[in-house]
């Protein structure tokens, strides 16, 4: 795709005024920083980052057979939610590979909005749709993608920042939840929803609205943070952010050809939940064995851990892959995630392995992530 077929967000102009260094990403042209990923990351865990993510997809499933059908498309409980609650999930085809991980937002019995990674959109809307006309079930599906912007507040000071910018104090509504505002109370969107999620690894807020509201929202967040210690963020950070939470990202961790087991996503993987798609293949694997598994590291010396990089023994053999890799802020160190085979020798806590950079090998040791925990 060539610079001139890229989309843009409705942020795109503040982000050019502000300085940001823009790049492709997922078919956008999207910030990957502004003063520097350092200093962005180290806002988010001291005080807050504000994010825009509008290149994520939302699609929303309506009608009598919304719930029926998202339990039919995800691994994880969808009869467990209440209005006003979410649940993250993997979308599956048939032989249980990933064709996304998502977020589940029960907004009503009768109607569902599921929040899909800007790489996967087009393929998410296809599988979505194909596994609805197989189900035959009552609902009608709509992609709001285009229509609908989306910023993360995210630190430990997001909901203090988010209050004096509205007025509303979400802070006690419990994690995975949230408010839809009444039409003008925020920002003056007549459309919003605004979650206690995110992908950072700090407490925060995902604020979801039309395109129209995105700008005055955008600026009222940093004019309400611009003495609590709230700087724009860009996309460069978001990803140094989630490898220290652990958080896994499509692509990297999660592939069609990896699954929920094999990422280390077994807890949203609920079999006694319904039949979703990829349950069967799903349950075969896990009774036969998973064969291989993310695990974290933490790696010595000079030098970076990076995608395609291999994890090799004491010995020096190959046992693995990196899938994700980067510097640590917090730990000054090197951290990333690959897979090995899934056996004790290779995935208990404190397994001395290595990572194989351009000819020598960084010593490394397997750790349970998170490698950072919230402020």
């Amino acid at each position: 795709m060539s610079e001139t077929d890229l989309r843009t967000t409705p942020l795109h102009d503040r982000h050019l005024a502000a300085g940001a260094k823009m790049a492709p990403f997922a078919g956008f042209e999207m910030p990957i920083q502004y003063s520097g990923i350092l200093d962005e990351h180290r806002a988010v865990r001291e005080a807050a980052g504000l994010f825009d993510v509008s290149h994520m997809g939302e699609f929303r499933l309506t009608g009598p057979d919304a719930l029926a059908l998202a339990q039919r498309l995800v691994t994880n409980d969808v009869s467990r939610l209440d209005d006003g609650k979410a649940l993250y999930a993997v979308l599956c085809h048939d032989a249980g590979g990933a064709v996304d991980d998502l977020l589940v937002y029960r907004l009503a019995h009768d109607d569902v909005m599921l929040v899909v990674n800007a790489s996967n959109i087009e393929k998410d809307w296809a599988h979505v749709t194909a596994v609805a006309e197989r189900a035959g079930l009552d609902v009608e599906l709509t992609d709001e993608s285009a229509d609908t912007a989306l910023l993360a507040l995210q630190g430990p000071r997001a909901f203090e920042i988010f209050e004096a910018a509205t007025g509303l104090d979400v802070s006690d509504i419990g994690s995975y939840r949230f408010v839809r505002p009444a039409p003008g109370d925020v920002f003056g969107a007549q459309r919003a929803v605004v979650s206690t999620t995110g992908y950072t690894g700090e407490a925060g807020l995902e604020i979801y609205l039309e395109n129209e509201a995105a700008g005055r929202a955008w600026d009222a967040l940093l004019e309400a943070g611009a003495e609590r210690g709230l700087v724009p963020a860009g996309l460069g950070a978001r990803d140094t952010l989630r490898l220290e939470a652990g958080f896994s990202l499509y692509g990297h961790e999660l592939t069609d050809d990896t699954t929920p087991y094999e990422a280390n996503l077994g807890w949203v993987v609920k079999p006694d939940a319904g039949d979703f798609v990829g349950r069967d293949a799903l349950v075969q694997q896990k009774a036969d064995g998973v064969p291989r598994r993310i695990v974290g590291l933490v790696v010595e010396g000079r030098g970076l851990p990076r995608e395609g990089y291999p994890i090799v023994d004491e010995g020096g053999a190959e046992v693995g892959v990196v899938t994700s890799g980067s510097q640590s802020p917090a730990l000054g160190a090197g951290v990333a995630l690959g897979f090995v085979p899934n056996e004790p020798a290779y995935t208990a806590p404190g397994t001395r392995l290595g990572v194989s950079v351009r000819g020598r090998v960084l010593p490394a040791t397997v750790t349970k992530p998170p490698f950072h925990r919230a402020s």
